[in-house]
């Protein structure tokens, strides 16, 4: 399943391993779902990913990083025409749009003025979790 993965949800997920973040990210880094980004997504990871409050170990977010690299899908994308609350928020609509991404996880669904914005699906990691249960039990063999 494709999705794209507010930054929020990917801290939170390294930091909180066993919450639904963390199930989404590993999720994600064993082949389930499949993290749509672009060059300004990868550049908030990895800023991100680098702030010292959050004192990642430098080699695992290397190895974390690479893994994004290779196994995300790179998608190009067009500016939005309605601008949201918060500009920050944008690419991760933009490649969801650009993508045909129907899920994008965010911890701040507040800066998203829908939860359906042309037919992208925004989620919390645990609304998504709960969506992604009933998906898969909708498609299991009778």
């Amino acid at each position: 399943m494709k999705i794209v993965l507010d930054t929020n949800v990917l801290i939170s997920g390294l930091l909180t391993p066993f919450g639904p973040s963390g199930e989404i990210v590993r999720m994600v880094f064993s082949g389930e779902l499949t993290v749509y980004i672009d060059a300004r997504i990868l550049a908030e990871y990895k800023d991100v990913l680098h702030r010292p409050k959050f004192k990642f170990d430098k080699d695992h977010i290397g190895i974390l990083f690479d893994f994004i690299k290779k196994y995300g899908q790179f998608t190009s994308s067009s500016p939005l025409k309605n601008r949201l609350p918060d500009p920050d928020d944008e690419p991760f609509l933009e490649v969801a749009i650009a993508g045909m991404v129907k899920s994008l996880v965010t911890g701040n669904r507040k800066h998203y003025p829908s939860l359906v914005f042309k037919g992208v699906n925004i989620f919390s990691p645990s609304e998504f979790l709960k969506f992604y249960r009933k998906q898969d039990k909708d498609t299991e063999p009778c």
